[in-house]
């Protein structure tokens, strides 16, 4: 059994302590192939939580109900824009590589998608498995995202 906990930004929030280094190392080692260093993803979840005035946005974590341990993780950021640019991106979503199958990215979706107010953007890779979850759930491609790394 599976319980899905909330975190916005300057709300009252569902009453969990948020431990960030966990949700760090858990991301990082559950994105596999589709990650980043730790010290970007830090950046991100500081960025939701709204550290150092940042906007904000969405934290969402599904655990175990027997023993507490995380199965699942999503942060979406808050971009300050409407219409050109969504109002919300989805930064990273995991789960537990061992619980995969179970639907629980897909109930961390639904709520991510009830929980946000306007569009949501996100990045997916051609070959990551998720693809076809954020195409049932409504998500179109627009565009091929390009980038000038400097």
């Amino acid at each position: 059994m599976i319980e899905i906990h909330t975190f916005k930004t300057n709300t009252e929030n569902t009453g969990h302590t948020l431990d960030t280094t966990e949700i760090v190392k858990f991301l990082h080692r559950h994105l596999e192939q589709y990650g980043d260093p730790e010290e970007d993803i830090a950046r991100a979840l500081d960025y939701c939580i709204g550290k150092d005035r940042k906007p904000g946005g969405l934290l969402i974590t599904a655990r175990q109900k027997s023993t507490q341990e995380l199965a699942g993780v999503c942060i979406l950021n808050k971009t300050g824009m409407s219409g050109y640019i969504p109002e919300n991106i989805l930064v990273y979503i995991a789960t537990d590589s061992r619980l995969r199958g179970q639907g629980i990215g897909k109930k961390i979706m639904q709520e991510a998608i009830g929980h946000t107010e306007g569009d949501i953007a996100l990045h997916c890779e051609p070959d990551n498995p998720a693809f076809h979850l954020y195409d049932k759930l409504g998500f179109r491609s627009k565009y091929l995202e390009m980038r000038l790394k400097k």
